[in-house]
């Protein structure tokens, strides 16, 4: 049964585990190996070019939905299970105090493409 508190406890895992990784990058006790798989997985989730096309039906996502949990996993395994458990906590404890910042930061994100989004309409019309 689709329950919102489990996808929602399952969106604070992924946002905790992606800043874990994060902080495992910048770590000096990570290998660099480690470090060097950690960003080519975050460049390739963030690059318009996929090994299959997205355009493509079905296929075209089934590269994000292996390569990316895949490299990710891989990664985690490459990390010192001490270094990943410090990254986690510091994670969860970051995730815990967060505050109003998360807000600011999305009114500046919303209201900058606002602002474009009304030049390109008055350079269009006038």
């Amino acid at each position: 049964m689709f329950r919102v508190e489990d996808w929602r406890q399952r969106v604070r895992e992924l946002e905790k585990g992606s800043r874990a990784l994060y902080w495992a990058a910048r770590d000096p006790r990570v290998p660099w190996y480690a470090k060097a798989l950690v960003a080519l997985v975050a460049a390739y989730a963030v690059s318009p070019i996929d090994l299959i096309p997205d355009f493509i039906p079905v296929l075209g996502y089934v590269d994000d939905l292996l390569l990316l949990p895949l490299g990710i996993a891989l990664a985690i395994r490459l990390i010192p299970a001490e270094v990943w458990q410090d990254c986690l906590a510091r994670a969860a404890a970051q995730q815990a105090a967060r505050g109003p910042g998360r807000w600011v930061g999305a009114a500046f994100v919303v209201s900058t493409w606002l602002v474009v989004l009304g030049v390109i309409i008055y350079t269009v019309l006038w």
